[in-house]
């Protein structure tokens, strides 16, 4: 017999459907659980079971060897319409599976016990489930075993969607984030069009850089699935093709980078760090056109990062002209202390140098 639909059938496939689950790999997580469960009753059969619309679908499974059954033959969509554990001591002295086949077979299953898998509405997906080929009751302990199980299924489920939620929310603030960022980068881009005074469009072009920055950090944010971590290689790679569309032509930007993460902390500090290096390089050490090398190298050794900037220019020939603007000295000397470090910068006869360790 198959079993009604439940008295809240759309709510409940909305609800199911909503944990994103039916249909994933089978899981380590949920594949100990049916282990254990049917160890502990002894049991040949042990199934975490959802009720589709016109299936049901196994979680995990121990002693079945499938993934799917029709909901004609499914004796657990009789079950979600019953209380929150089910027994039934012999399915063929039942009326709702006197007539399964499941059941009437030689060696059919005589025996069936399930807790509901509740979802925070109240409403049930499926079970957690015992089934054997002979007539038989749990004891109280099984019982109670069984139906913990069902509680630390759900408790999986329902921690996997609430971060999945927060995953969500967490990339939305971010586009939002990076979309005001953008907007404001292209306000003073427009309001530097209109100026000047020399001294004002290096303040607003320097303002800019910042916020490129910042908004390639929150862009790679974005893409790490709600992980507080930075792709180094293609966060740097993005801050410096931003430095290179505002630098003139006849300056070349270039780096290296090891593979590593960091965190966003961390790797805005650092993005920070280079943006400055790099722009006091177009400003001051390439004069008259004059042709130049800006390089970035990021490796990690002995567990501990290692930062070399460098560029060819005139170096030593520039100290005392104020190479390096103050605003930009401060800016590098806070984010070297957000990454408990200092910054060793000087000028030689080969050009500028910057090391950093972290």
């Amino acid at each position: 017999m198959r079993a009604t639909p439940h008295p809240q059938q759309d709510q409940r496939l909305r609800t199911l459907y909503n944990y994103e689950i039916l249909d994933t790999p089978r899981e380590e997580e949920f594949d100990e659980i049916v282990e254990l469960a049917a160890e502990i009753c002894d049991a040949p059969i042990s199934v975490i079971n959802l009720i589709d619309k016109d299936r049901q679908w196994f979680k995990a499974e121990v002693g079945l060897g499938a993934r799917e059954t029709p909901l004609e033959t499914s004796l657990c969509s009789h079950a979600i319409l019953e209380e929150r554990f089910v027994e039934i001591p012999d399915t063929l002295k039942d009326p709702r599976m006197a007539d399964n086949p499941l059941c009437t077979a030689g060696d059919g299953l005589r025996f069936y016990a399930g807790a509901l898998l509740i979802a925070s509405n109240g409403l049930p997906l499926g079970t957690l489930c015992i089934l054997d080929t002979k007539p038989r009751r749990l004891t109280a302990l099984q019982r109670k075993a069984i139906s913990v199980l069902s509680r630390q299924v759900m408790k999986q489920l329902d921690l996997r969607l609430s971060l999945r939620s927060q995953a969500v929310l967490m990339s939305e603030a971010d586009h939002r984030v990076k979309n005001s960022l953008q907007t404001l980068s292209a306000m003073v881009r427009l309001h530097t069009r209109q100026l000047d005074d020399t001294t004002t469009i290096n303040v607003l072009n320097g303002i800019q850089r910042r916020v490129n920055a910042m908004a390639t950090l929150h862009g790679e944010l974005q893409t790490g699935q709600g992980r507080d971590e930075v792709d180094v290689g293609k966060y740097l790679d993005r801050v410096l093709e931003l430095l290179q569309e505002t630098a003139p032509g006849h300056v070349k930007i270039s780096y290296r980078s090891d593979p590593v993460t960091l965190r966003s902390s961390a790797a805005s500090s650092l993005g920070l760090i280079i943006s400055e290096f790099a722009a006091n390089s177009i400003k001051h050490a390439f004069p008259d056109g004059a042709p130049g090398h800006i390089e970035i190298d990021l490796s990690l050794r002995d567990g501990h990062f290692h930062l070399e900037c460098k560029d060819d220019g005139i170096g030593a020939a520039n100290e005392g002209k104020g190479r390096a603007d103050s605003i930009g000295q401060t800016l590098m000397a806070a984010a070297a202390s957000q990454l408990n470090a200092q910054v060793d910068s000087q000028l030689t006869s080969e050009g500028s140098r910057l090391s950093l360790t972290f």
